[in-house]
């Protein structure tokens, strides 16, 4: 008998830079949310607060340059596609001399 209930799709686990977090307040270093590629975690992410996406990303679009995304450890593209249950890092590039 076919079921009502949705596919048993885990969210993606995003974990966000403490820099970038303070920059927007209320939001969090854990958010957990539907998503199957980078971009469209980008979106949400601009969705829940906005201004978080021109952080990310340029008009290009692209990653930009001070910022790296991994997911499950390997670095992405806004292409990247972020399987169920991806955890997913968005960072800041750290320099020094």
């Amino acid at each position: 008998m076919p079921s009502d209930a949705p596919p048993n799709t885990a969210p993606v686990i995003v974990k966000l830079s403490p820099l970038l977090v303070d920059l927007f307040p209320g939001s969090t270093r854990r958010v957990e949310m539907q998503a199957d590629s980078v971009m469209a975690m980008v979106r949400e992410l601009d969705r829940r607060w906005p201004g978080m996406g021109d952080r990310i990303c340029d008009s290009r679009p692209a990653i930009r340059k001070h910022m790296n995304i991994f997911v499950d450890g390997e670095r992405a593209s806004l292409e990247t596609i972020l399987p169920p249950g991806s955890e997913v890092f968005v960072l800041t590039a750290i320099s020094g001399g």
